[in-house]
């Protein structure tokens, strides 16, 4: 995702959401489902464009720098994302194979990718994102010495680099990208730009240890509720994603990222996502930094999240 030069984005303070236990028990193991059986679908020969146009020599280890949707209704997803965000496309075809790259003002900001599911399957989209690493393959290793799985054997595409994906040890899905052509710079996203990741999990602490070990994070707590961790990922004094607890009554919940998007009003922009179809699976509330923050689901059932941030906060951890 290219950004333009604005003040670093903010330090994470996301709290995890408090969405209903048949969400996490069902539509969770649906989502992780639906990633793990579509992944052979990004092997295709696909050429799939760049992370960042023009190239840039920046890279940052454990940012994560893309996000890709694998939906079953190609058609309606662009349709609801251009409409909320006002994002536009540009379609790629590779034999059976449908992409589409979204752009916000011609910077790359997303991937959607097309897979049929049968009647019978019940499976949910969800949004992979996609963390920056300088060797796939390395990550690979690592990963799967420290309890990861690999969905997704190392695959390399000309233009946009050499990618994975992998189920963490206690099975949130996520993916690792050598970008070919560097990695978005540390700037303040603009609205209609992926802003923030929170690792939802039940193990926060063993979480966290994980992807400090794969990327090389510091980490920091945050205040949380009794019995909860809110846990602060960093490199090079940026703060890069969060790690919280599950809610405690969801005890056969699924770990999974929460991807959140900037908005300047997050009330208008939930009321927005239920007039185009999607709807509501946490309502708007006010966070520790102050911003409304908000929990939806796409048409077809893919989460993420709302978030306002005001230009005067940075993402730099004191050291």
């Amino acid at each position: 995702m290219m950004h333009r030069p604005r003040r670093p984005s903010p330090i994470g303070s996301i709290a995890a959401p408090e969405i209903g236990p048949r969400f996490f028990r069902d539509g969770l193991l649906a989502a992780l489902l639906f990633l793990a059986a579509a992944a052979p679908v990004m092997a295709a020969p696909l050429q799939l464009p760049a992370v960042v146009e023009p190239a840039s020599e920046e890279h940052h280890l454990g940012k994560v720098i893309f996000l890709e949707l694998v939906t079953p209704d190609l058609a309606a997803t662009k349709r609801f994302y251009g409409e909320l965000f006002g994002w536009t496309f540009r379609d790629i075809e590779a034999g059976t194979t449908q992409y589409a790259e979204a752009l916000l003002d011609g910077r790359p900001v997303a991937g959607l990718v097309h897979r049929a599911l049968p009647a019978s399957e019940h499976r949910q989209p969800a949004w992979l994102s996609f963390f920056a690493v300088s060797d796939v393959d390395a990550a690979e290793k690592l990963a799967v010495q420290q309890g990861a799985k690999v969905l997704f054997a190392p695959h390399s595409f000309p233009d946009r680099g050499r990618e994975a994906v992998f189920a963490d040890p206690q099975g949130a899905v996520f993916a690792v990208l050598a970008s070919s052509s560097g990695d978005p710079p540390d700037f303040l996203a603009a609205p209609g730009e992926w802003i923030w990741s929170s690792l939802i999990t039940r193990d926060a602490d063993a979480a966290a240890a994980f992807y400090k070990t794969l990327f090389g994070y510091d980490i920091f707590p945050l205040p949380a509720s009794a019995g909860a961790r809110h846990l602060l990922l960093a490199s090079r004094n940026y703060a890069r994603a969060s790690v919280n607890t599950l809610p405690a009554n969801t005890p056969d919940a699924y770990p999974y990222w929460l991807n959140y998007v900037r908005v300047e009003d997050t009330a208008k922009m939930t009321a927005k996502v239920v007039a185009l179809g999607g709807r509501v699976l946490v309502e708007p509330w006010v966070d520790r930094h102050g911003g409304r923050v908000a929990v939806v689901a796409d048409p077809v059932g893919a989460p993420f999240g709302l978030l306002e941030w005001p230009e005067t906060e940075s993402k730099k951890v004191p050291e």
